[in-house]
């Protein structure tokens, strides 16, 4: 197999370390795009200099994988993020020669394009529009997502949306998405799920017995059509999906590893 440079956007976060990692571990050169790292993608759709900074961190790469992630719940300003750095992205690849674009995007965004949903959604369409070079990997939420939620509020009740999810390991998703970008484009891939379906106001609360915390959680069923989408299995994966094989439970032992 012949090593492939591929450059990782956003490649310090919780997926993009694990992509990072995969492509190390595959034999691969993997660059970390990312503002400690260096490089400010939201800077480079709007300058000239950031812009060719990022074309030239792109030289010689075969593929760029982008799971950049902005932290807002507002439809607006994560339609703006993500056309922003998508289009920053796309045009310094062409700048740069690079011939293949991996995208990771959340599975149920085109369907439900509302709240964060809808700059995924945005970013699909830009993706799409672009050419043939394209490959997208839609994935259900990550077994940490239930630990972000946990931790948006410090006191002790906690209020977490009713939410129907499959959720999937954040490792098996990066493994995925370094498959994807040493290989040729396929357009949109299947669907990216975990083993089981779950109710996600129940793993806040195993994941806060797990890390010792007595706090209570409360299910709260959101209003209008992004609420509905949240309960009625829109967020589920497809029936042909890809079907991870890491449980919630081997997630929280992980956890409880770590924390004891």
């Amino acid at each position: 197999m012949d090593t492939m440079k591929v450059a990782v956007a956003g490649g310090t976060g919780v997926v993009g370390a694990r992509t990072v990692d995969a492509l190390r571990k595959a034999g691969h050169e993997a660059v970390v795009l990312s503002r400690s790292a260096g490089t400010d993608l939201l800077a480079a759709a709007h300058d000239t200099g950031e812009a060719h900074r990022l074309a030239r961190a792109l030289d010689g790469c075969a593929a760029v994988v982008d799971v950049t992630s902005v932290t807002t719940m507002g439809g607006a300003a994560s339609t703006r993020f993500f056309e922003a750095v998508t289009t920053a992205l796309l045009t310094a690849e062409r700048a740069a020669g690079v011939k293949h674009h991996v995208a990771l995007s959340i599975v149920g965004a085109a369907a439900a394009p509302y709240a964060y949903y809808a700059g995924k959604a945005a970013q699909e369409r830009l993706v799409m529009a672009s050419g043939d070079g394209w490959s997208l990997l839609r994935a259900t939420q990550f077994h940490e997502f239930a630990s972000q939620l946990a931790a948006r509020s410090r006191g002790r009740v906690k209020a977490v949306p009713a939410v129907r999810s499959q959720p999937v390991a954040a490792a098996e998703v990066g493994a995925r998405l370094a498959e994807l970008a040493t290989g040729e484009p396929i357009g949109l891939s299947r669907d990216l799920g975990g083993p089981k379906v779950e109710d996600m106001p129940t793993l806040v609360r195993r994941y806060l017995a797990a890390t010792g915390s007595q706090a209570r959680v409360f299910a709260v069923p959101l209003p209008g059509r992004w609420g509905r989408a949240l309960r009625d299995g829109t967020l589920l994966p497809g029936p042909d999906a890809q079907l991870g094989t890491t449980t919630f439970d081997d997630y929280l032992a992980t956890v409880a590893r770590r924390d004891s």
